[in-house]
């Protein structure tokens, strides 16, 4: 981590040395950058079949704000029902695979 500037960066610093904080802060990113990975694939997809934000909401079902705001937001958090009517709208296919490390089957 970069030398601190601000408190704020100095605080979180500060706090990443506790071990239990510093695995909440590894899981919040993690879920985090779920999020944004998906939200990017979806809006290049929407950039790809060239349709406005607009024509995506109306082929989706949903208000045109929500698009607007999924796509422009920081930190957005869709719902599930959201991101799938997203993806058929955008004929794509939503689909959950275990991670690489996962000793499940």
């Amino acid at each position: 981590m970069a030398a601190a500037r601000t408190g704020a960066e100095r605080y979180l610093r500060d706090r990443r040395t506790d071990a239990e904080y510093e695995r909440a802060y590894d899981a919040a990113r993690h879920r985090i950058d779920q999020i944004d990975g998906i939200i990017r694939i979806l809006d290049q997809r929407r950039c790809r079949l060239q349709l406005s934000k607009a024509e995506l909401a109306r082929r989706a079902g949903l208000r045109p704000e929500v698009i607007r705001r999924l796509f422009s937001a920081e930190n957005p958090n869709p719902t599930l029902s959201t991101l799938v009517a997203l993806a058929g709208a955008l004929e794509l296919k939503m689909t959950a695979a275990p991670l690489e490390t996962s000793r499940a089957s």
